[in-house]
């Protein structure tokens, strides 16, 4: 492992050369001068400031290629007054026909809508920034980007945009007020680029050039945003968030009588500068976010579900990032799961342009019926800019619980006094985005040492236009404890590399082709081998957006501990046994741009204890654009096990409707049955924003058993929001 370890570093060190290199697209200059006219948001170009305001054209295409300008021309002009920040975006139309869009959902999906989007990093370091935009119908997008280019698109804001359609263009309006983002004042020089999607011309395109094999997010290509004079400062930035709810429920399974809830809290959001913000939030309810969607769970550890609550998203990276997918030692879905947040406070955002700073304090409350005493709940993280987009974070944990001394002769559970962690994490990105990686360590403390325990991990990755390949290994020692992270598994180490290429044909169907291979190795703490996959798989995407993938593996596994292969009936493999299977599937997604799309993946081949495992997911849309879309998702298993299990079928259908009324009126239903845990999930959600960033939201939950069709719980809520900007 030390070996491991020592060749990531240096070859950490041979990339910090091109991290310290000029800005790749330094050229791509757009001057904005402050707006001589009122601007009105109508989706109509008829303002003197647009007149005069100087317009970035000239986009280059990113796929199906990346070496000549785009065919579809987009013209954008942006400019500012005191309050504002003001974009109109004229997009061409190449090819006769309607536009494609979805529905006037916001946050729509980007590969199935023509779309506008623009992509803006105010400190110009590469690696956060802001996203807002619009389908060809209306539809807002807006997110918080993080890691260089990812978009969390569950972030919302204040502001307001208009989309007008011509027979040969739609035009997008949009302002964004200065108070709604972060920025650090006195710099003239913001990152930016705007990236257009066509579907009919099958042509994504950028301002500033993005190589194919790079999302067009990718602040690591952003043109340079110039003001003839230093942005305005947001002035006094305090805005209030009330919510007032009413709701009732009923439980008929355990009988207990109607409960009613008549609730009241508030958000808060305090900009100390204009690049730091503070959070607070007192008595929050989350019932308005989406519910998750379930799964057919054959996993032996437990399954990740994102986090959608508003409060814990901006800057969320500082918090969440830190580590990998199943190495998480801060999950801010632990907090408020089993007990109420009754306060919480978030200060997060940049001291200045190397600098980052994440400090979050949150309280629940005590849950006399399971024993459950008052915690609190204490983030700090820090982080240090490293050349010009790589970065050192520190971390520390702290979950107490709080006046606590359990009665050793109860039968209610018994939780931990404390569980702390504290943690390094170096995070490599060369200035091409060709080489990124990452190397960690975390170490836990508990009561009595029983919890301390130390984690390691680092991986490289190298993607250049036909290459792509990744080295990682983890390590996790048996006693690590992460109470408030997303850790499903312990007392391992972790070796997985894995290598891509591509060609890309001169072709007018293929886009791209090429195999990737992989293998994952897991050895428990005596070095005693538990697990492999290997998988080999080949890809194509055809120039219209439509994908396949063959794939093949094979798969080892010695059990550290009694499963059972249904996750149903209760009936365990013995720890120690060996089981190996081979397997194949297929994975294949419609062109976006038809009305009606579909998708699906096969999994056929062996399975635990010599048996046999059959798969079959599919995925079914239509939409009546823009107003309605509809969806059916149906996922089958077929488990063939000696006895005692014998044959197991598993069947999780998700009808789902999507009714977007106009880009501020949204009715959504859609019901979720999961075999696995008898269970029909039905969840309607009607949200009407009357303004920007304030929302009328009424809520039904039904939960019923399949048969005999009996009610299990049933719930609805009415919740309004007001965003009031002090």
């Amino acid at each position: 492992m030390l070996r491991i370890t020592a060749f990531f570093l240096f070859l950490s060190i041979i990339c910090i050369g091109p991290v310290q290199a000029q800005k790749i697209n330094d050229s791509y200059r757009l001057q904005m001068k402050r707006a001589s006219s009122p601007i009105l948001i109508d989706g109509v170009m008829d303002e003197k400031a647009w007149e005069e305001a100087e317009v970035a054209s000239d986009f280059f295409m990113i796929t199906p290629m990346d070496t000549s300008f785009a065919q579809v021309q987009t013209d954008v002009r942006m400019t500012y007054d005191d309050q504002n920040l003001y974009l109109i975006v004229v997009n061409h139309h190449l090819l006769e026909g309607p536009y494609m869009v979805e529905s006037l959902r916001r946050d729509f999906s980007f590969g199935k809508n023509d779309n506008f989007l623009l992509f803006m990093d105010p400190f110009d370091d590469q690696t956060n920034g802001f996203s807002f935009g619009a389908n060809a119908a209306g539809a807002q997008w807006d997110g918080i980007m993080f890691n260089g280019g990812s978009v969390d698109l569950s972030w919302d804001n204040k502001w307001t945009s208009k989309v007008s359609n011509y027979e040969d263009k739609w035009i997008f309006e949009a302002a964004i007020p200065f108070k709604s983002i972060r920025y650090k004042k006195g710099i003239k020089e913001w990152g930016i680029n705007f990236s257009r999607l066509d579907l009919k011309a099958t042509e994504k395109s950028g301002w500033a050039p993005v190589p194919r094999q790079f999302p067009s997010a990718s602040l690591a290509y952003t043109g340079v945003l110039v003001w003839d004079e230093p942005p305005p400062e947001a002035g006094a930035n305090i805005s209030v968030i009330p919510y007032l709810l009413g709701g009732v429920s009923k439980d008929f399974e355990s009988e207990s009588e109607t409960q009613y809830r008549r609730e009241f809290g508030m958000d808060a959001k305090i900009a100390l500068t204009s690049s730091l913000n503070l959070d607070l939030t007192v008595n929050p309810d989350f019932s308005q976010v989406e519910v998750d969607r379930q799964v057919t769970n054959l996993d032996r550890f437990e399954l990740f579900f994102p986090e959608r609550r508003q409060f814990f998203l901006e800057n969320g990276d500082l918090f969440a990032n830190f580590g990998y997918s199943t190495i998480r030692p801060f999950f801010s879905r632990r907090i408020g799961l089993n007990a109420p947040i009754q306060f919480g406070a978030r200060l997060s955002g940049k001291i200045n342009k190397d600098w980052r700073i994440g400090a979050m304090n949150m309280q629940t409350g005590a849950v006399d019926s399971e024993g459950l005493p008052s915690q609190n709940f204490t983030v700090l993280a820090l982080q240090r800019q490293v050349g010009a987009r790589s970065n050192i974070t520190g971390i520390l944990i702290n979950k107490q619980s709080l006046n606590y001394n359990p009665d050793p002769e109860s039968e209610l559970p018994v939780y931990s006094q404390f569980n702390r962690n504290v943690g390094l994490e170096y995070n490599l990105a060369s200035s091409n985005n060709l080489w990124t990686g990452k190397a960690m360590v975390l170490k836990s403390f508990g009561p009595d040492g029983t919890q301390d325990g130390f984690v390691h991990a680092a991986n490289l990755r190298y993607a250049s236009g036909n290459l792509t390949w990744n080295w990682q290994h983890e390590y996790v020692s048996e006693n690590y404890t992460a109470e408030v992270g997303f850790v499903p598994r312990n007392g391992f180490f972790k070796i997985s590399p894995t290598v891509g290429y591509r060609w890309f044909p001169k072709s007018e169907k293929i886009l791209s082709h090429g195999p990737d291979v992989g293998t994952t190795f897991f050895f428990n703490t005596t070095g005693e081998q538990t697990d492999n996959t290997t998988y080999a798989a080949y890809n194509v995407k055809w120039r219209s957006q439509s994908t396949f993938m063959l794939w093949a593996g094979y798969d080892f596994v010695k059990l550290q501990r009694p499963f059972d292969p249904t996750n149903f009936s209760g009936e365990t493999l013995p720890a120690g046994t060996v089981h190996t299977w081979r397997a194949w599937g297929t994975e294949y997604s419609s062109k976006p741009q038809s009305l009606f799309t579909y998708s699906f993946s096969t999994r056929m081949g062996g399975y635990y204890a010599d048996g046999d495992r059959y798969n079959i997911s599919t995925e079914l849309g239509y939409r009546f654009q823009p107003y309605v879309s509809i969806a059916m998702s149906t996922n089958y298993n077929r488990i063939v096990l000696p006895e005692p299990w014998n044959t197991t079928n598993f069947w999780l259908v998700g009808p789902r409707v999507d009714v977007t009324m106009t880009n501020t009126l949204f009715f959504t239903a859609f019901v979720q049955y999961n075999e696995q845990i008898k269970n029909i999930n039905l969840n309607t959600r009607f949200q009407w924003r009357f303004q920007p960033a304030s929302d009328l939201f009424i809520v039904y939950t039904d939960n019923y058993l399949p048969a005999p069709f009996y009610t299990k719980n049933r719930s609805i809520v009415l919740k309004f929001t007001y965003w009031w900007n002090i």
